[in-house]
């Protein structure tokens, strides 16, 4: 089973399950621990619950970035309790300069260094998830802007 991490992964995701060459079925989850700032608030809820049971199942987790890892170490935890049998984890984007709880993806697609980044389904307050590439974003600037 596929648990992808909405809403940020959902583009990766799609891609990702295309090239797969084994049969899935996929479920999502929705955490929030940003809200509309730029930084982790470490408090992490989940809003959206997966609907099947995992019980006994081989789950992969698809994650956009692993930042600060508390919301993918919260989330391990919740698919634990819940009985999978097995998670690994694939994540498109790593941040090891954030990194503040020690969680590790088995799957990874690049590092990047410590910006803030966009596009290819990743937001700022819901804004610039449809760029096709994953570009970097200067906070001040738009913190900064009057208009």
């Amino acid at each position: 089973m596929v648990v992808v991490v909405l809403k940020g992964a959902f583009v990766f995701a799609a891609d990702l399950i295309r090239m797969l060459s084994i049969p899935v079925e996929v479920e999502f989850v929705r955490l929030e621990s940003y809200g509309k700032a730029t930084v982790s608030s470490r408090q992490v809820r989940l809003t959206s619950e997966i609907g099947r049971s995992i019980e006994g199942r081989r789950v992969l987790v698809v994650e956009d970035i692993i930042d600060t890892g508390w919301s993918l170490s919260f989330l391990l935890d919740y698919l634990e309790d819940r009985g999978a049998a097995d998670i690994k984890v694939c994540a498109l984007i790593d941040k090891p300069a954030r990194r503040e709880v020690d969680v590790k993806a088995d799957f990874l697609g690049f590092v990047v260094p410590n910006v803030f980044i966009v596009g290819y389904g990743i937001d700022y307050d819901e804004s610039y998830r449809s760029l096709p590439n994953i570009c970097t974003l200067e906070i001040d600037s738009l913190n900064n802007n009057s208009g």
